[in-house]
């Protein structure tokens, strides 16, 4: 459990996770290897939060404020000294304060944000939702065309889609839409809002 004002290893990543969602890594850096196995030891998760500035390998980047709690499901070594990471998204939390070790390795003192205000959703979720299941049962159809362990599905049961802040999440990992894009919408704590916002990049896109 990560508590208000605890001090958590970030991981600055160019891609932005939310809660509940799916997260595969690759991972190689001394600092990165080492902080997993401190974090598998202890069982607690770390913070993956989106570049704002800078690169994801070598000189500590510059993160957003606002980041999520990533759960180490399954670890798997590919080479000595390569990991094989299996994460899921917990909790949002904002950065308080932040510190960079000489490893370039961040830890950053966090503040959980609270769940998501429902908002009010207008016929966004049924229609948003509706064309996410449609996207999941084909998901699940073209499974079986990959090798055992190639693919891995983005959306983990259960499947929440009557919850807006589900449904909006799910369709904000996979839309083609820029980082400070996928940002906002992670900071947002009105789940109608985002819906509504996701339903806007649907119709942009011609999915809707």
């Amino acid at each position: 459990m990560i508590n208000e004002h605890d001090w958590i290893p970030i991981f600055p990543l160019n891609t932005v996770l939310f809660p509940r969602g799916v997260l595969p890594l690759r991972v190689f850096e001394t600092r990165y290897v080492d902080m997993v196995r401190e974090r598998m030891k202890s069982g607690l998760p770390f913070g993956v939060v989106a570049i704002r500035a800078g690169n994801e390998v070598g000189t500590a980047a510059e993160p957003y404020d606002v980041g999520t709690l990533a759960d180490i499901i399954a670890c798997d070594v590919e080479d000595l000294g390569v990991l094989l990471l299996h994460t899921q998204g917990g909790e949002r939390f904002r950065m308080i304060e932040k510190r960079t070790q000489r490893n370039q390795l961040i830890k950053a003192r966090i503040a959980p944000l609270p769940a998501d205000d429902p908002g009010q959703t207008g016929d966004a979720l049924a229609i948003c939702a509706k064309v996410l299941e449609a996207v999941i049962d084909e998901l699940d159809r073209r499974a079986g065309e990959f090798p055992e362990g190639d693919f891995i599905n983005p959306f983990t049961e259960p499947h929440a889609l009557d919850s807006p802040t589900w449904v909006a999440n799910r369709w904000s990992e996979i839309l083609p839409i820029a980082l400070q894009d996928k940002q906002a919408l992670l900071e947002l704590t009105d789940a109608g809002l985002r819906l509504q916002r996701v339903q806007s990049y649907l119709r942009e896109n011609g999915v809707l």
